[in-house]
């Protein structure tokens, strides 16, 4: 175990924290998932659930430990390359997608020959992150015409948005605020900043006359729940989500300090999204209050550590993929405990780390990873630098000791030659013919 420990490198807080977060994941999800369990085969057994929960979180390891291991300037040109295939799947869902449980799910994809489901906005907007922070980066000491960014830069980032806005407006909104924090961070011109802004608010609005003249195509589906849901918000018309909040609002007030216990939840039951996107209402249903605060805290601290490793990097596209990977995480898990206690409308964001599910869990990780490779790189440097003055002082060190050798060699001789001398006057005054020639 200690050797497995020591073979991983960079930030160890940060590992910590993901690994207390990993595995406190287990008893809500083994908990959470009975209502899954009555559904898919009626027994209620959620062992299988755990089971499989546990394969996704092995997995979101090793893409830590592999992608850790890959210098994280490698990812500049990845991000380049990466972005058309990132369109090439996004158009793929779009046109394509896929149904679970009998539902439309144009969100995902099916995974030819491996039977997996796979969210392919979340690994979009992991790649455009990167590719924002290369091209802030790259244009640091250019002074690029604001013509040039818009096709190098803002063009990129608004075909990616586009394909991913009909099937999933929340993901689209936190991407979209993600950028801007980022070129603002990267000290791009704050007026270009205020257009874009204004140009993206100007889109979405096309974008909703465009699905109101057209309400019936596959492409505006979504539009007509995210109306209900943000109708659901503002006033007391009853609706799906109402029931789901409602539910969850009822978890949350049974679990009061110290909750009802692990695997005791009552409205795990009927919750429908109790194992991803409500597990939060139903951790503080069976944890109460202190664990809903600590699991709060630990992201918390999971950001304080985000930017100081940000701080320590000594590039500016370490610090940017710090922030663009780093904070997008813990602004999701902000969303989802705010949507479980009614602060925001549902938006179908899940909980990092602990909500249950494979694409979400092994992106993250995947994020996780390339932070990671950041502080391992800056530890690296701290390390050769350590190295640097330590064989500074042995080569001091053995300096000082030859001086001190050359210095003792030279005393010795001095020693010998006023011995010789010495010795040689009391010669000369033991011979009597020196004496006489002496006077």
């Amino acid at each position: 175990m200690k050797q497995l420990v020591n073979k991983l490198k960079g930030d160890r807080v940060i590992w910590s924290f993901v690994a207390l977060l990993a595995l406190f994941s287990f008893m809500p999800v083994l908990s959470a998932s009975s209502n899954l369990a009555y559904i898919g085969h009626g027994t209620g057994n959620t062992l299988g659930y755990l089971v499989k929960h546990l394969a996704h979180v092995c997995i979101g390891f090793l893409i830590i430990y592999w992608v850790h291991r890959v210098p994280y300037h490698y990812f500049r040109a990845i991000s380049k390359i990466a972005l058309p295939v990132v369109w090439f799947l996004l158009l793929y869902t779009l046109l394509k997608g896929t149904v679970i449980a009998g539902a439309n799910a144009s969100r995902w994809i099916q995974v030819p020959f491996i039977g997996i489901t796979f969210q392919t906005s979340t690994l979009a907007a992991s790649i455009l992150f990167i590719f924002v922070a290369r091209y802030l980066s790259k244009t640091k000491e250019e002074n690029e015409p604001f013509q040039v960014s818009l096709i190098q830069l803002w063009l990129p980032v608004f075909i990616t948005l586009a394909l991913i806005l009909p099937a999933n407006f929340s993901t689209t909104a936190l991407i979209f605020a993600m950028v801007m924090m980022l070129t603002f961070i990267g000290k791009y011109p704050l007026k270009y900043i205020g257009f874009i802004l204004g140009s993206g608010v100007a889109m979405l609005a096309f974008f909703l006359l465009v699905a109101k003249a057209f309400p019936d195509s596959r492409f505006f589906s979504r539009v007509s729940t995210w109306e209900s849901r943000i109708t659901n918000f503002t006033t007391d018309k009853p609706d799906e989500d109402d029931y789901q909040i409602e539910k969850a609002k009822i978890a949350i007030a049974s679990g009061k300090l110290g909750g009802l216990g692990p695997g005791k939840s009552v409205q795990k039951n009927f919750l429908p999204q109790s194992s991803s996107d409500f597990i939060y209402a139903i951790i503080v249903e069976e944890y109460g209050l202190v664990g809903g605060v600590s699991i709060l805290i630990l992201y918390l601290l999971l950001l304080f550590r985000f930017v100081i490793a940000s701080h320590k990097a000594t590039t500016l596209f370490g610090k940017l993929v710090v922030v663009g990977l780093g904070f997008p995480m813990i602004f999701q898990a902000m969303i989802n405990m705010a949507v479980a206690v009614e602060l925001l409308p549902v938006t179908g964001q899940t909980l990092p780390l602990i909500s249950s599910g494979g694409s979400s869990i092994w992106m993250t990780c995947f994020s996780l990873g390339i932070i990671i490779s950041v502080t391992k790189k800056e530890e690296e440097i701290a390390e050769e630098q350590e190295e640097k003055e330590r064989r500074k002082e042995a080569l001091q060190r053995l300096i000082d000791k030859e001086l001190a050798e050359e210095d003792l060699v030279s005393n010795q001789k001095e020693e010998i030659y006023e011995e010789e001398e010495m010795y040689s006057i009391e010669d000369n005054s033991r011979n009597p013919m020196n004496a006489v020639l002496n006077k």
